[in-house]
């Protein structure tokens, strides 16, 4: 897979989030200072940043859709998608449609019916689509799942 094709595929993943918040948030907030780096974009103008925005931002709108459902490299990449993080204090489980709010500011909501209960205090969880497509929230230390789905 090309350098661009991957960096679309992950800048798509990462748009969706933010777009569902309202706002686009541009190609700079979707990376970390690393990747913003590493890609060569911290030498764009200011002029060329929104340039770029405004590009990335019709991209998602229009061909990016269609490339997720007919493109073997962009499935790929995204069903190697996953979130690595810890559920905010209070947690003791879940229950019907419970919220599991991240420690790295993303919100999950369980999407299929089921209850565990859990009150020990490691919350690390590991989040990513299974064979189906459909994500995935796995207790680390118990190896626990539950069906999700992102909601910011």
């Amino acid at each position: 897979m090309t350098f661009p094709r991957v960096l679309a595929a992950a800048l798509f993943a990462l748009a969706l989030p933010a777009l569902a918040d309202g706002e686009f948030p541009g190609v700079k907030a979707l990376m970390d200072e690393e990747q913003f780096k590493s890609t060569g974009l911290g030498k764009l103008s200011a002029e060329e940043l929104e340039a770029l925005d405004a590009w990335l931002l019709l991209y998602t709108a229009g061909e990016a859709a269609e490339l997720r459902r007919t493109n073997e490299e962009v499935k790929e990449v995204e069903m190697q998608y996953e979130v690595v993080a810890r559920i905010k204090e209070p947690f003791d489980g879940w229950e019907g449609s419970t919220q599991f709010f991240l420690d790295n500011g993303q919100v999950w909501k369980q999407r299929l019916p089921g209850r565990y209960r859990y009150p020990k205090d490691n919350n690390e969880v590991l989040i990513k689509k299974n064979f189906m497509g459909y994500y995935v929230m796995t207790l680390k230390e118990t190896g626990k799942a539950i069906g999700v789905t992102r909601v910011r």
